[in-house]
């Protein structure tokens, strides 16, 4: 494989990755699949809500890259890039629907409401960082 190719897909060997990479990519690969099967309250319905522009694309938009992604993640193939948008969700999320629970409700009300947004976070950069683990694609690939 090209040179490129392998810094992307390269990751250490460790067999607890699958842990993160399972917990991570089964979150969004279910958030995903609500934002089409409850539009109304999981899509383009909250995505109206919380004021977002043109919520209807953005509600597929979005469901799209969580579950693509997150099946990714479940793999093992293309982590680190499956990773980075997941990674962008996460910050939109974080600053368009908990940063109005700071204001109105105080910081311990958002730290309460956030926890899965925190962990998804930085379950996400973990795998940026780390790459997939032992049992995975990309481990498979790049022959180590």
């Amino acid at each position: 494989m090209k040179n490129w190719t392998n810094q992307i897909l390269s990751t250490d060997q460790a067999k607890t990755t699958i842990l993160i990479r399972f917990m991570v990519g089964f979150v969004f690969l279910s958030e995903g699949i609500q934002k089409f099967l409850f539009p109304a309250t999981r899509g383009a319905g909250r995505f109206e809500k919380i004021g977002l522009p043109n919520p209807e694309f953005l509600g597929s938009f979005v469901g799209s890259f969580e579950v693509v992604c997150g099946v990714l993640l479940i793999l093992g193939f293309f982590t680190r890039i499956a990773a980075f948008p997941l990674l962008v969700i996460m910050l939109v999320a974080i600053a368009t629907t908990k940063s109005e629970v700071l204001i109105n409700q105080g910081i311990w009300e958002m730290l309460h409401g956030s926890r899965t947004d925190w962990s998804m976070l930085l379950g996400s950069i973990f795998l940026m960082i780390k790459g997939a683990g032992h049992w995975s694609i990309d481990s498979k690939l790049t022959n180590k």
